[in-house]
């Protein structure tokens, strides 16, 4: 698709995507999200009033593809239950391989805005990990699951931990050690379902 094909908002954004997610929130500047879209500075303060709503924008716009794709690694999976919340964590260690992953977007810009509590890119992130949570949540209660939410925080937890050690030692089997922990705990609540019926 052509440059002027594409809306200039949606060009400053996917150059955002780009920079901030490979360089950080603090280490890209206005200027260079502009020169990467092909805009002016002046063009892009005309779509994103501050560097912080362009931030806020930037993870908004990486929410529900994230999510889908969660979705999609579970539904796509072969096996019960366990097998399918597994799936997620392998996926994601498959991902965490490639030279070019950096983690969790979401959680990285939650770390750098951490003296910035109110700030509008932390409320998209925290909405965005409870989607992640609710959709766990009702996964569960639909199998019959007793404390559907208790079990997709536990799962929460797992995933975000992995993000976070897999950033630290560069070592995606540690997502897949989370990913059998998260199988682990998916079948011991569906076997205490079973053992009431």
């Amino acid at each position: 698709m052509a440059r002027s094909a594409v809306p200039t908002r949606d060009r400053i954004i996917s150059a955002a995507n780009a920079l901030f997610y490979n360089d950080g929130i603090r280490g890209v500047s206005v200027d260079a999200v502009a020169e990467k879209a092909g805009v002016t500075k002046r063009t892009l303060y005309y779509h994103f009033k501050s560097k912080d709503d362009l931030v806020a924008a930037y993870l908004a716009n990486r929410d529900q593809p994230n999510l889908a794709l969660f979705r999609q690694w579970f539904s796509d999976a072969r096996g019960g239950l366990p097998a399918k919340v597994e799936a997620i964590f392998r996926n994601l260690a498959r991902s965490a391989r490639h030279p070019k992953w950096k983690g969790c977007g979401f959680l990285r810009t939650s770390a750098e805005l951490a003296n910035m509590p109110g700030h509008p890119a932390i409320r998209i992130g925290a909405a965005h990990k409870k989607k992640f949570e609710g959709w766990l949540c009702a996964t569960f209660e639909a199998e019959g699951i007793a404390e559907p939410l208790r079990l997709a925080r536990q799962i929460l937890l797992l995933l975000d931990g992995s993000f976070a050690v897999v950033l630290l030692h560069r070592d995606p089997s540690y997502m897949e050690t989370a990913g059998e922990a998260a199988s682990s705990l998916t079948a011991a609540a569906m076997a205490r379902r079973r053992s009431r019926h």
